[in-house]
């Protein structure tokens, strides 16, 4: 697994690209949880290169949406390939996030949302 970090105004995205399983599911929550810490409140997970998702992925999905928890808070994820939104749909996760085509989507919206 592979991340990198951009940010534009008042949004971070994350590109995660590889795999998201039990051996680097620490590394996401790990960085995640460092750009909360450091003032990111509006986060986007650009999954456009990710091919796999596990269920510890999915569990640093729903803790980060718990800790963004403020109004002004906002946590995206765009770019899922159809393997990766089947897990998705499956674990229940397309009703509980905002989910985009693509980065600039999400951002445009993020951007947009009250807090910003």
């Amino acid at each position: 697994m592979e991340i990198t970090t951009t940010t534009h105004d008042t949004v971070t995205v994350l590109t995660v690209t590889g795999r998201v399983d039990a051996m680097t599911a620490g590394a996401l929550e790990t960085a995640l949880n460092n750009l909360i810490a450091d003032g990111s409140r509006k986060i986007i997970l650009d999954f456009t290169g990710l091919i796999y998702i596990s269920s510890g992925g999915l569990r640093v999905l729903l803790a980060t949406a718990k800790t963004l928890h403020n109004d002004s808070d906002r946590f995206a994820l765009c770019g899922l390939s159809h393997e990766v939104q089947k897990v998705m749909r499956l674990a229940g996760f397309t009703t509980i996030f905002s989910i985009y085509t693509t980065a600039q989507e999400a951002s445009a919206t993020l951007q947009g949302s009250p807090g910003s």
